[in-house]
């Protein structure tokens, strides 16, 4: 058994846990491609989850730092287009097959090294957004989401209250969420996740604590409170606006299509709400219908929905969940709503 699988399968934590830099900077290129060799097998047939993704993130990490870093090995070379294309279509299984071709025949090298590092890093990520797709799709209650293709079809409703102005000034009520934020005491390097848990339960072996947060010296008033807050209302224009405070992030949604582009703004994180609550369902991902369709027969023709996401006082990198809880808080909002 090479010796990066036998990390990733050992029962015994001192192998398990060793770094893999140490294995990489003793190895030769020629090793390390052979270990790439056999952990790309292993990827490709094994079936526990956790040890498949961590092959990926092992094979990233070789081709993205550890090969082009050693002496000799060669920078020049060239990416075939047709792996670039299934790259950027994000069919990442082909691009890395066809990346892997033009290695066999010329050689390893920076280019197709980098390229394989790039496939292998989203194919990881792809693998466990499609756990939690299968995961969410097996629950009966979830199902129908997949089903509706059509606007037409759709069969949630905006709750009544929810559609009476105030005559005063004409706003909708607000529905509001607020949610404390999570330390992980013990850090399991995130194998605590539960589609990673559920193969490597000796992961999840955590200690977690929910946390409100305050301005220390602000004041007597300044009381600990939940720091992550979400709002859902009904407006008076046929879009879906989404809005995060924090991140000054405002954008106007017009088409399903948008709903389903991540990448193309800050604002990814209240789209996989929106999506996850069932306002727009993943089964009408690609549908061709505008969204006002969707909008008038779930709210009411006219109207349409604000989302708003604020965490309060919390930097980048704090370690404290803010994105998990967030997108519960936001998924909470939205189904109240």
């Amino acid at each position: 058994m090479s010796s990066l699988l036998e990390t990733i399968l050992s029962g015994n934590p001192e192998i398990r846990n060793r770094p893999l830099e140490e294995f990489c900077e003793a190895a030769t290129a020629d090793e390390l491609l052979d270990e790439c060799a056999g952990l790309d097998q292993f990827r490709r047939e094994h079936d526990n989850l956790y040890e498949r993704v961590r092959a990926l993130f092992f094979l990233y990490a070789i081709h993205r730092f550890h090969l082009p870093a050693k002496a000799g090995f060669p920078q020049p070379g060239s990416v075939p287009f047709s792996g670039y294309q299934s790259l950027l279509e994000r069919r990442f299984g082909e691009a890395i097959d066809s990346f892997l071709k033009v290695q066999a025949r010329d050689g390893a090298n920076g280019p197709v090294s980098s390229a394989l590092s790039e496939s292998y890093h989203q194919l990881a990520f792809q693998t466990l957004a499609n756990q939690v797709r299968r995961s969410v799709r097996s629950v009966r209650g979830n199902q129908w989401m997949f089903r509706v293709g059509h606007p037409a079809d759709h069969p949630l409703r905006i709750h009544p209250a929810l559609l009476r102005a105030d005559p005063e000034t004409g706003l909708h009520p607000v529905v509001a969420e607020s949610t404390a934020v999570r330390m992980d005491l013990t850090h399991s390097g995130w194998s605590d996740i539960f589609f990673l848990g559920m193969d490597f339960p000796e992961g999840a072996r955590v200690l977690n604590i929910s946390i409100d947060l305050c301005l220390h010296g602000a004041g007597e008033e300044n009381e600990p409170k939940p720091p992550v807050e979400a709002y859902v209302r009904v407006i008076d224009e046929p879009v879906l606006r989404l809005c995060s405070v924090d991140l000054e992030a405002t954008a106007e949604i017009h088409s399903i299509d948008e709903v389903f582009d991540f990448a193309r703004d800050y604002l990814g994180l209240l789209k996989a709400a929106v999506i996850a609550s069932g306002i727009v369902p993943p089964g009408l991902e690609s549908a061709r219908q505008p969204l006002q369709d969707l909008l008038a027969r779930v709210v009411g023709p006219g109207h349409g929905l604000e989302v708003v996401s604020k965490v309060n006082n919390i930097p980048k990198g704090s370690r404290l969940a803010v994105s998990t809880n967030l997108l519960g808080s936001l998924i909470a909002a939205c189904m109240r709503a």
